[in-house]
Parts: C-alpha cells; sequence; structure tokens
C-alpha cells in the first residue's frame, strides 16, 4: 500500500488528543487514517471521516450524561470503533479506561468501582455479558453500548443500546447543542486526564495509573523525532488495547504522528493481516517474538535434510556478520558481506517475508526483558528490532536504543528529556517529562512511588554502562544472591531458558538457596510437532509433560543453559542443577500470569509450596493436585505426580568459550 507524495513531517501545535484529530483531517483528511479488515475485505476510514465520527460519538456520550472528569470503560480487542470511542471521551473531558478483553468479570468488577464507571463501551456479546454479571454491584454503572450486535437480539434492558443507537443520539444532540463539542474540546487542557491505564496487580490490587495528555503526547514527538517517523508509517493494532505499550503505538503516536493504523480481523489472522498490511514501524514483547521463532523453527524440522542444514548453515553466517551488517560496521568483510547477500536472497528475506516483516524499519520489543539469543536472531536476518525501557507510569519510553548503538545486553541510552540515575542500592530512579500524575485515589502509593527529591521509582535494578547505555538486571524485589553469595538473577535465566523452541515459561527459584531449581513449561505445539515425528503417543498437555522422552529434551535444553552460564564470572554458580515440567500451563485466569503474560513469582512459589520444597529437597517426584478454572468460568482439577530431574552442573570460568 504505497503513497505517491513525499512523506510531511507533522507540526507540533495541537497540544491534546482531540485537538490532533482535527488537526489531521484539516492537513491529510482524504488520507487513511485507520483500516479493519471484515470478512476479508479491507475497509477504510479517512482522517476526515474520524475526525466527524468523533465528533458525533462525543455528542452521544454527552446525550448519554457523560461528563468532563468521569470515567468511560473501554473494553474489547483492536477495533476502529473502541478506538472513535476513546477519542470521543476525550474530546468532552471524559477519561477513558481501557480493560483487557479477556479478563473475567470478577477482575472487572475491581476497576468499576474503584474508577465509578459511568458508561462501559464493549466489544461483542461476550463484554456484555461481563457487564451485566458486575452491574449489580456497581451503582454508577448506568449504561452498556455494544458494537457487535450477533447474539444480542433478545437483551431487551433498558440500559443497554448498540453502537449505532449512540451515533443517532449524538446527531440528534448535536443538532440541538450545536458549539457543545467544539467548546468542549477547547476547554481541553494539556495538563488534564487523558486516560487511566490499571496496573497487572503482580503485588496486589491493580492501581489506577492517571496519564494527561501533557505526558504522552510529548512521549510520542521525542519518540518520532528519534525514529524520523512520518505519517506514512503503517502499524498493526493486534496487542491488547488496554496494555500501555499497544495503546501508546496504535493510538497516542497514531494521533500525534497521523500514520495509519491497521485493525486485524481477528486475534486468529494477524500473521494473515501483517503480509496484507506490510507494516513499516513494529511492536511486539518477547513472548510473540517467542511464539514466532517458534513456528520457524518448527517449520524447519518438518523441512528436507538440505534445506535444514542450508538454514543452519546461513543462520550461523547471520549469527556472525548479520548483526554487525545491520549496524553498518565497516569491518565485516567484503567475502562475509557477499555470502550474506546470498544468504538474505535464498534464507534471510524468505524469511522475514514469512514472519510478515518484510517493510519492518523500526521494531521495538519491551513489557518484559528479552533474552539475548532471540534479540539477535531477529537482527542478524535483517530486522532493525530495538530494545525500549519504560512502564505505565512513565508513558512507556524512558530509554530505547538508536540505530548503530544497538546491543543484546542494554535498552538504550535515556530518550530526550528523561534522566536517570542509580540509587546505592541499585535502583533505577527516573524523572520525565512523561511521568504520571498520580495513582488514582491512592495517594499513599503515589507518594511511595517518588523519592523525597522528586525522582520515580521504577523498582527495576540495574546499571548505567560507561557509555551511558542502562542495563537492566531484573526487577530490585527479585534479584538476590544464592547462599554463597552469588549472583541471582531469575529473569536472566528464565530468558535464556525460553529462547528455545520446546520451552514457553520458566520460573527459576535460588535466592538464599544453595542451588538453583526451577519450574519449566513446555510449548505445546512445538514439543507436539517433535513427539509426532518420534512416533510418540500422548493424550494432552499433562501426558506429554510427563514423558521421559519430554524430560530428556528439556534437560539438553537445561544443560546447554548451563553450559552457557558456566562461561559468565557473575553467574556461574546460577546454572540450574534441578527442574520439573509442571502438569499445567500457566495461565492468567488462575492468576499464575498477568493479563500482559508476566510470571506472578511470588504467587507461584507460594501456590506450589509443594513442588518448591521438592525441588530443593531433592526428592525424585511430586504428587500435586491443583484447581484449574476453566474459559466458561467451570472449575476442575488437574493432579500429576510430577517427576524431578538431575541437570549437569559446569565448573565455572571467567572466560567466555571460544
Amino acid at each position: 500500500m504505497t503513497q505517491n507524495s513525499p512523506a510531511r513531517r507533522i507540526p507540533s501545535e495541537p497540544d491534546t488528543f482531540p485537538a490532533w484529530v482535527l488537526h489531521h483531517a484539516q492537513v491529510r483528511g482524504g488520507r487513511a487514517a485507520m483500516r479493519e479488515k471484515d470478512l476479508g475485505i479491507w475497509q477504510t476510514m479517512t482522517w476526515s471521516q474520524l475526525a466527524a465520527q468523533m465528533q458525533v460519538l462525543a455528542s452521544g456520550l454527552a446525550a448519554l450524561g457523560v461528563q468532563a472528569g468521569q470515567h468511560v470503560a473501554i473494553v474489547g480487542e483492536n477495533r476502529p470503533r473502541l478506538y472513535l470511542s476513546m477519542m470521543a471521551a476525550q474530546a468532552i473531558g471524559a477519561i477513558p479506561v481501557p480493560l483487557y478483553q479477556d479478563a473475567i468479570a470478577a477482575e472487572m468488577l475491581y476497576v468499576f468501582q474503584d474508577a465509578d464507571i459511568r458508561v462501559a463501551i464493549v466489544e461483542d456479546q461476550e463484554q456484555v455479558d461481563k457487564m451485566l454479571e458486575v452491574a449489580e454491584q456497581c451503582p454508577a454503572l448506568r449504561h452498556i453500548v455494544y458494537d457487535d450486535p450477533r447474539g444480542l437480539r433478545n437483551y431487551a434492558l433498558a440500559n443497554l443500546l448498540a453502537f449505532d443507537r449512540l451515533l443517532a443520539l449524538g446527531s440528534e444532540y448535536s443538532a440541538a447543542h450545536p458549539n457543545h463539542i467544539e467548546d468542549a474540546i477547547a476547554a481541553v487542557k494539556p495538563d488534564d486526564t487523558a486516560a487511566m491505564f490499571y496496573t497487572s496487580g503482580t503485588t496486589g490490587k491493580p492501581k489506577g495509573v492517571v496519564l494527561t495528555h501533557h505526558a504522552l503526547i510529548d512521549r510520542a514527538l521525542a519518540i518520532q523525532e528519534l525514529e524520523n517517523l512520518t505519517d506514512r508509517e503503517e502499524v498493526l493494532a493486534y496487542l491488547p488495547p488496554a496494555w500501555i505499550g499497544q495503546n501508546m503505538f496504535s493510538y497516542t503516536q497514531f494521533l500525534v504522528t497521523g500514520f495509519t493504523v491497521n485493525h486485524p480481523e481477528s486475534p486468529d489472522t494477524v500473521s494473515i493481516d501483517m503480509h496484507d498490511i506490510g507494516p513499516t514501524y513494529y511492536f511486539a514483547p518477547p513472548r510473540v517474538l517467542e511464539d514466532l521463532l517458534t513456528r520457524v523453527m518448527i517449520r524447519m524440522e518438518d523441512a528436507s535434510t538440505i534445506k535444514r542444514k542450508l538454514f543452519h548453515a546461513f543462520m550461523g553466517l547471520a549469527r556472525r556478520v548479520g548483526v554487525r551488517i545491520l549496524d553498518k560496521d565497516p569491518s565485516v568483510s567484503g567475502w562475509d558481506r557477499f555470502k550474506y547477500r546470498i544468504g538474505n536472497v535464498v534464507m534471510y528475506g524468505p524469511l522475514r517475508n514469512a514472519l510478515g516483516m518484510s517493510r519492518v524499519r523500526v521494531a521495538y520489543t519491551a513489557g518484559e526483558a528479552i533474552g539475548p539469543d532471540l534479540f539477535v536472531f531477529y537482527r542478524s536476518i535483517g530486522i532493525n528490532l530495538k530494545q525500549l525501557y519504560g512502564s505505565t507510569e512513565t508513558s512507556v519510553f524512558v530509554c530505547v536504543q538508536s540505530d548503530g548503538q544497538v546491543r543484546a545486553d542494554t535498552v538504550g541510552p535515556p530518550v530526550k528529556g528523561v534522566e536517570i540515575r542509580v540509587a546505592e542500592n541499585g535502583e533505577i530512579q527516573v524523572k520525565s517529562p512523561g511521568l504520571f500524575k498520580e495513582y488514582y485515589r491512592n495517594p499513599e502509593a503515589t507518594a511511595e512511588s517518588y523519592t523525597a527529591d522528586g525522582w520515580y521509582h521504577t523498582g527495576d535494578a540495574g546499571y548505567l554502562d560507561t557509555d551511558g547505555q542502562l542495563k537492566i538486571i531484573d526487577r530490585a524485589k527479585d534479584v538476590g544472591k544464592l547462599a554463597d553469595g552469588s549472583l541471582f538473577a531469575p529473569k536472566y535465566i528464565e530468558n535464556k531458558l525460553k529462547f528455545y523452541q520446546y520451552i514457553k515459561e520458566v520460573v527459576a527459584f535460588g535466592a538464599d538457596r544453595n542451588e538453583v531449581c526451577a519450574f519449566i513449561n513446555i510449548d505445546l505445539e512445538a514439543v507436539g510437532n517433535w513427539a509426532e515425528r518420534q512416533g510418540l503417543p500422548y493424550a494432552g498437555y499433562t501426558d506429554l509433560a510427563q514423558k521421559p522422552e519430554v524430560y530428556a529434551l528439556i534437560r539438553k535444553c537445561v544443560e546447554e543453559v548451563n553450559a552457557d552460564l558456566s562461561t559468565d564470572a557473575k553467574l556461574c554458580g546460577s546454572q540450574v542443577s534441578r527442574f520439573l515440567v509442571l502438569h499445567k500451563e500457566l495461565d492468567p485466569d488462575d492468576d499464575e500470569l498477568t493479563r500482559t503474560r508476566k510470571v506472578r513469582r511470588a504467587f507461584i512459589a507460594q501456590k506450589y509450596d509443594i513442588l518448591v520444597d521438592a525441588l530443593f529437597q531433592g526428592k525424585s517426584n511430586q504428587y500435586i493436585e491443583t484447581e484449574v478454572k476453566f474459559e466458561d468460568g467451570r472449575k476442575g482439577k488437574i493432579s500429576a505426580d510430577l517427576k524431578i530431574a538431575q541437570a549437569k552442573i559446569f565448573p565455572g570460568n571467567t572466560r567466555k568459550a571460544a
């Protein structure tokens, strides 16, 4: 989808989101703002259409009685109408509160009560049912608006209305109050609250992070300048819009820079839609990149012997010189460049195309630490993948890697306007124009998040390298020491293991212990594919996970990581001595992961304390019975007698193996 006119830089006069929408309608009104794939066909909305619908929808919210400062819940997948709802709420000074579409009603209840949600705008019947489930306990909730009417024909409720009906109300209200929305937009100020995002609640109740128009827009402008972003970028919005990372890329930066955001037909069609669009600006957390790599490796295992040999030969070359070529390193020999060009034709180019990344100019990964091997893989095949560092409270962008200065072990230098210092205990502390205003209704937590002299506590441990790049070790609370005093950084170990396509999730334990042990989740697709090729029958995840052959497969991965750790002077004592393969996949519905799939380490250690004890007591097996929640709300139990395996420990040394 190419454009013939030259790319334009965007002036920075607008200072609120509704002002940016009106600005783009004037400057590039006929160009595509959003696309949505429906029944296999891409439908386009121009900037002019977007601005007009925003104003009608804002009038509809005003007709429902929504006022400035009140909260409007937005629940669903990435859909143009849900994005429009955020814009419309902001246009009248109301505050959108995006919620995770896969959260159960009980999780949403806390947010609805805490934020006094007045109106909920949701995607479909599934979300309507959740709203109705919490409605009796949320007296502030007056109206539920739905986009997709399928399955809702017989829902005859006074507080339930279709999105088209809300637009009709908006047209009527606008006719009766012709200047209301224009005046409301003019009344919105940069320091007003633009949105509220709830934290994942890894250590307790979620907190509402209050972000202003200024904070979000300032960070978007800083990255626009750093990456030379233009209004010609193409972005695919496929991650949960309630996650600040996706919201920054496909909403904040979209409205500030004026590029095109594309909404996939469904989560299942993302890969196909990636090929349709060919995004130029891409964002993915490590788990997505891990899944993509797993699929690639599965396909290669099913390929012919010749293709497998070619793949490994060219990937060996890519690991050796690919990153240096991407960074324009002049020291790469002409012969290596020639071989890499051949590899680009026969291997790397087709591989980028298979991943849907042929046109990617800038790609970011964030959300949690990425394993160095995974990071190098993508860069070695010519994808300009970079790490960024930030959080909801910082409007995402604190540090970003610069072109030519990308390293696997850092997250880059501070972005323009950001100051960083490292406290005596190793914690990273930040000052930034993107910092949050407060935690909603939680002045104690707000005060605790800042030092006495006004620096924000990130809770992460790390240090600034000699060239000014930030290195993140782990969450400060998770970094510890083994009983012998050597460093224990669980996330680093976990990420190295998750590079293997057979391993989906890892939880490492070892603080104040004599050794390191780990829980492991296998990747059902990858290990299942391997089992079929081995002629190994199995009856589901639990059965497959306990097969002796699977344990041997996982032990090989663990021991390869141990061999690599043995060459690290600081972490050679953190080799995994014992492990078990869990009988179930860690699941957000069982509170083991957050909605952004971060491990809730303390909760898992408490829930599975009997397994932790068995690992460190040297047992060979341990029986466990675990309650699980199914998607339809039912509960059940999974039981298994888990094997505990020993892994080889390698002598440590201070020199990296050649």
